[in-house]
């Protein structure tokens, strides 16, 4: 399984922005999706944005589209999610997923599809 570290959550007002990281172990190769998750106390974890290696295409769902945009540095094998104009319903934990090579995943993203997990980052949106 592919290993995933995230960072870069933090305390941030509303309107603000964060940039979110996720370092993969081993190769791009290794999975053909990776993405963002979030889930918010008392919620259900909602899948936020990925990208798909095999179509080069980023998603996005409704609730984050024109403000969160994710990005990619093969060379680092590193994930970015850059968050703007952050509103309080954005507070949750953050976690990056990827799907493995040869496994079937569907928009919108669901956790089953996703075999390796992050930890997590807090992400706060408060004044």
């Amino acid at each position: 399984q592919v290993q995933l570290v995230e960072s870069g959550g933090g305390l941030v007002q509303p309107g603000g922005s964060l940039r979110l990281s996720c370092a993969a172990s081993g190769s791009p190769l290794d999975y053909s999706v990776i993405g963002w998750f979030r889930q918010a106390p008392g919620k259900e974890r909602e899948g936020i944005s990925c990208y798909s290696r095999v179509e080069d295409r980023a998603y996005y769902a409704d609730s984050v589209a024109g403000r969160f945009t994710i990005s990619r540095d093969n060379a680092e094998n590193t994930v970015y999610l850059q968050m703007n104009s952050l509103k309080p319903e954005d507070t949750a934990v953050y976690y990056c997923a990827t799907v493995a090579t040869g496994s079937a995943w569907w928009w919108p993203m669901r956790a089953a599809d996703f075999a390796s997990w992050g930890q997590g980052t807090q992400v706060t949106v408060s004044s």
